[in-house]
């Protein structure tokens, strides 16, 4: 998928997903579309690496990016929205301290319920 048809989808689904799971204390974060998170991070273009993440949440910009390189279908779009989606509504200092208290990515309560949340993309197509 183009950038275009992303943005279209997100822009379709992100306003049902927002009025699904509520508001958060720092306003809506915008959605930013990038081929990949290397070439975001390092502002080259075509940097390549071996992290396929198809969505990201940044606390400190408070933004969400979709990574256009891992997006095949509607469903990863509206996926990767609703999971950063909870992290943003998910507490920072919890976060951390889920992490310091030995939880991994795969068992950690906040990822844990981020990817239970996805399965209701259906509900925003």
């Amino acid at each position: 998928m183009n950038n275009k048809e992303i943005l279209k989808i997100a822009n379709e689904a992100y306003p049902k997903i927002r009025d699904y799971y509520g508001s958060g204390k720092r306003g809506f974060p915008p959605i930013e579309i990038h081929r990949n998170i290397f070439a975001r991070l390092s502002g080259e273009p075509e940097m390549e690496g071996d992290d396929p993440a198809e969505a990201e949440y940044d606390r400190k910009s408070n933004k969400m990016f979709l990574y256009s390189d891992y997006i095949n279908k509607v469903e990863d779009i509206i996926r990767g929205i609703i999971h950063e989606y909870v992290h943003f509504l998910q507490s920072e200092s919890w976060m951390k301290r889920y992490y310091k208290m030995g939880y991994t990515y795969d068992n950690h309560p906040y990822e844990v319920d981020a990817k239970k949340s996805e399965e209701n993309w259906k509900k925003f197509v």
